[in-house]
């Protein structure tokens, strides 16, 4: 389930990124996308190629991956996130929520560290 006031347009130094169309409301539901979750080995595997920048660390462990479809793996990166992400392990799933009001036009983010509010830097500033 996308919601379809959501778009993907450019972003500016950022590539790609998922917009708004309307306002939406903090604590809306505003994805419900299933993942295809990869084992330890694949995981592996698959750091080894572009998709690095586009999985997520899966299970209890870590240890797993998913591939993430649907618009989640277009959402970038804020410290400032306007909407969080939570993981359904039980059911593959990954659901995107807003932790803010937001405007139309404007860019959704997520914080990569998987909490709104931290503050570690993430893989791709640290190289």
């Amino acid at each position: 389930m996308i919601l379809p006031i959501l778009t993907i347009a450019p972003s500016p130094k950022r590539g790609r990124g998922v917009f708004a169309t309307e306002a939406i409301p903090s604590g809306t539901t505003i994805e419900i996308s299933p993942v295809l979750v990869l084992n330890e080995q694949e995981r592996v595997e698959v750091e080894k190629t572009l998709l690095y920048d586009y999985i997520f660390e899966w299970g209890e462990t870590g240890k797993q991956c998913c591939v993430a479809l649907g618009y989640v793996s277009l959402y970038n990166h804020s410290y400032e996130a306007n909407c969080d992400y939570q993981m359904d392990f039980a059911h593959s799933l990954i659901c995107i929520i807003t932790v803010k009001n937001i405007a139309a036009g404007e860019e959704l983010f997520i914080n990569y560290n998987a909490d709104p509010e931290e503050k570690k830097k993430v893989w791709f500033e640290t190289k």
